[in-house]
């Protein structure tokens, strides 16, 4: 998948820009707080039809403007041309359309482009809730299986209920109600736990090899997936301490709670990792998160945002990343940085394809 043309109106502080893009390498150069995350956020959304940063939409509009417009010109692996316009006004939901028709349901689009964003908040994968990691799950997953996000959105409906009805003091459960809702969150919930495990299992083998390639094998590192699932069946699990969630008043047990467990040296990451070695992991796991797309995908390359990514890592570290980006295995990829010698780093290696996009208060430039 390459994105050719990007058109941006009034998303975040741009208040208008057309950009013609490289097929390889797009870098956009300029001071912190400027807008250069902003584009990559814009590609973001014309994928995922949300930002990464906010789930309330009218936040990305521009300020004292009404409306927002994104709209990007792609070409698919196939070389078939594909156009994809998302449009909003304050007050109202947005509009997506593909080739000029719109969308009947958004989860329909998710997954048609591709896309592997790494960034500086992704040190929440480590530091954050074990809500951040089940993102990352889900994230993936919903871009390979539409099935996956209605399924996840049954579970989360259950455990709404399951929890409203714990959460009544005036009013004891009624056990005939309480038990369909529980059996639909077993049944929704270890279907959702095998396509987790499945992504896991598969995901593993990728991290380790990018983690080594860039820390250069000083570090013994691991990633692996828990879940109440694995205690039995999920039925059981959730039924066995009813009487332990009546008292504290919602659900303890279920893949609500799934999480990723990530250590070094056999001890946990967030607290033994240094700065570099985190943000090794994070790159590291969202590289593994890129190759198993398009393994899983085969027709359709995934596009790389990076933004800001050699931040707190060593020369070392820097070039061996350097090196992946810039090999065969990655197709186009849109980068940020305050440091242009990074990005010199990264043409330099050879004749690359690219563009040079210098970003000052909303306003880009080649």
């Amino acid at each position: 998948m390459i994105l050719n043309r990007l058109s941006i109106l009034n998303y975040r502080n741009i208040r208008e820009a057309t950009l013609l893009l490289s097929p390889k390498f797009n870098c956009f150069i300029g001071p912190n707080g400027v807008g250069k995350t902003n584009v990559l956020d814009a590609i973001h959304f014309l994928s995922f039809c949300h930002s990464a940063y906010t789930n309330q939409d009218s936040q990305v509009i521009l300020h004292d403007e009404q409306f927002f417009v994104l709209e990007g010109d792609y070409m698919e692996d196939d070389e078939h041309a594909l156009n994809i316009y998302c449009g909003m006004k304050r007050g109202t939901k947005k509009h997506f359309k593909r080739d000029k028709k719109e969308y009947r349901r958004l989860s329909e689009h998710i997954g048609l482009i591709p896309i592997v964003m790494v960034a500086p908040a992704d040190i929440l994968l480590i530091e954050g809730s074990s809500e951040e990691r089940r993102r990352l799950m889900d994230m993936v997953i919903s871009q390979l299986d539409h099935n996956y996000l209605d399924t996840l959105n049954r579970y989360n409906k259950a455990l709404q209920q399951r929890n409203s009805m714990l959460k009544n003091e005036d009013v004891e459960p009624d056990p005939e109600i309480m038990a369909i809702i529980e059996e639909q969150m077993a049944t929704e919930g270890e279907t959702v736990y095998l396509k987790r495990n499945d992504f896991v299992t598969r995901l593993i083998p990728l991290f380790q090899q990018f983690y080594e390639t860039i820390s250069g094998g000083h570090e013994q590192v691991s990633l692996s997936y828990i879940s109440h699932c694995q205690r039995g069946p999920l039925l059981e699990v959730i039924q066995r301490d009813r009487l332990k969630d009546r008292a504290v008043g919602y659900s303890l047990h279920g893949i609500h709670r799934d999480d990723l467990e990530i250590m070094i040296g056999g001890h946990p990451m967030r607290r033994e990792g240094s700065q570099g070695q985190q943000k090794t992991f994070v790159i590291a796991l969202k590289l593994a998160q890129f190759e198993f797309l398009k393994q899983a995908q085969g027709h359709t390359m995934p596009l790389l945002l990076l933004d800001d990514i050699f931040d707190k890592l060593d020369a070392t570290r820097v070039e061996k990343i350097v090196q992946l980006v810039s090999g065969p295995g990655f197709g186009q990829i849109f980068i940020t940085d305050t440091n242009r010698d990074h990005l010199d780093q990264i043409l330099s290696r050879g004749h690359f394809d690219h563009q040079l996009f210098h970003v000052d208060d909303g306003e880009i430039k080649l």
